[in-house]
């Protein structure tokens, strides 16, 4: 594996570990939300750079599977993958940070979002370790 690859996926382990800490605080789920996606992103972007493709300065998890979807091995649930790619945000207002279109995540939702996450992180990691 390349060191710019174990790179992405150490900064995707980071904001697992994050969403770990945070699950259980109701106050924080706009904060797993948002670790959620971060983690997905970073994901693709390992798999993009392991590949030696170019890598779009983009954070748009739809357009990025776009790139890669014939290079993984395994299932992204396309609908989970549009959920999550509606918590990034451009903006960096406070109130923005990790907000869903309908705003701030019930704990159910955050929870979702975290366990596709960690998913997509465990099969990228295995895909590109294997």
């Amino acid at each position: 594996m390349k060191d710019s690859t174990q790179q992405w996926l150490n900064f995707a382990e980071t904001d697992l570990r994050t969403c770990e800490k945070l699950l259980d605080d109701v106050f924080l789920t706009n904060v797993v939300a948002f670790h959620s996606q971060q983690i997905i992103e970073k994901c693709f972007k390992a798999i993009i750079e392991e590949h030696g493709l170019q890598l779009p300065r983009i954070h748009s998890l739809t357009r990025l599977f776009g790139v890669i979807q014939n290079k993984v091995s395994f299932t992204v649930d396309s609908l989970m993958l549009q959920k999550t790619d509606t918590v990034y945000t451009t903006s960096r207002y406070p109130s923005d940070l990790g907000l869903m279109p309908d705003g701030k995540p019930t704990k159910e939702l955050a929870e979702q979002l975290y366990e596709f996450a960690k998913y997509i992180y465990e099969k990228t990691l295995k895909m590109l370790v294997d």
